[in-house]
């Protein structure tokens, strides 16, 4: 994984990117209307219920645009919400609170949406032992808050990019010349390049498992698109050798039996890539 100084660094180019893209030379709207020394206050209003994700991303965003901007803050990341509640209230230049309250709401409903669908995720395998994680199916260029609101809603990160952890899927088997030729490049590679970087290789079947066991040195074993019946040998077979991991055809009908095969993880790309942006609105008081 990251270290937690990339990942604030990674929040940081969100951050300026967001703002490049949507203020460019100026906010000319407001500038054109509002004086510079004007001082107002707004407050975020919930309009939908969910996880209330990205208030403290939201307190950055604000310090990066005028570090004079202050927040109040009424309701804290992960809280349950409701339509009516009032999450925090900011005071500062009325310029300064309209320049961010776009980036501040794109970025709130995104983490909120993914919040309350990784906390309804958690909740069906309670008990279980497994672990939900993500993976790195998220929006280009906002990856660093979306994996933040997966944590927020009770998951957990698989990698962050494709430099944190080494990941042997079906292409890269299949361009490697098979499972134990990939496997052992991979040893090598490491080896010689002085890297300490866990290894996960997907399988796809039992045979599959059987070869990646052999080949050994492996952290985790994704078992890909198996159903339960197989799920459950492949755990069997794996024993304490390795980790393991479901993927593939993870919805909330699926979720549970996988858990229950005793898996270790189950990474859902859903958790990111399909979710439906939480309704939040930032209000002049």
């Amino acid at each position: 994984m990251i270290s937690p100084q990339q990942f604030q660094e990674e929040l940081q180019l969100c951050i300026q990117n967001a703002l490049r893209e949507d203020v460019g030379p100026g906010d000319y709207s407001s500038l054109a209307c509002i004086p510079a020394e004007a001082i107002g206050s707004a407050k975020l209003l919930v309009k939908e219920a969910g996880i209330i994700a990205g208030v403290e991303f939201a307190q950055h965003i604000f310090n990066y645009v005028d570090p004079s901007c202050q927040l109040t803050l009424f309701i804290p990341d992960g809280t349950p919400v409701v339509p009516g509640d009032i999450v925090f209230q900011v005071t500062g230049p009325s310029q300064s609170i309209l320049k961010a309250e776009r980036v501040v709401l794109n970025s709130m409903q995104r983490m909120s949406a993914i919040a309350t669908k990784t906390h309804g995720y958690v909740q069906l395998i309670a008990g279980t032992g497994a672990q939900l994680l993500d993976t790195r199916k998220t929006t280009p260029g906002f990856r660093a808050p979306e994996k933040w609101a997966v944590k927020i809603g009770g998951g957990a990160n698989h990698r962050f990019a494709l430099y944190d952890m080494i990941m042997l899927k079906d292409n890269h088997i299949d361009f490697a010349g098979g499972i134990t030729a990939a496997i052992n490049k991979t040893k090598a590679f490491l080896k010689a390049r002085q890297l300490d970087l866990k290894i996960i290789v997907e399988a796809r079947n039992l045979d599959e498992v059987q070869e990646i066991l052999q080949a050994g040195g492996v952290y985790r074993i994704l078992l890909d698109n198996f159903d339960f019946e197989t799920t459950r040998k492949a755990v069997a077979l794996i024993g304490n050798s390795c980790l393991t991991e479901s993927s593939g055809n993870i919805n909330e009908k699926t979720l549970r039996a996988y858990a229950e095969c005793g898996v270790n993880y189950i990474s859902s790309g859903a958790l990111t890539h399909s979710v439906h942006n939480l309704d939040l609105s930032l209000k002049a008081i």
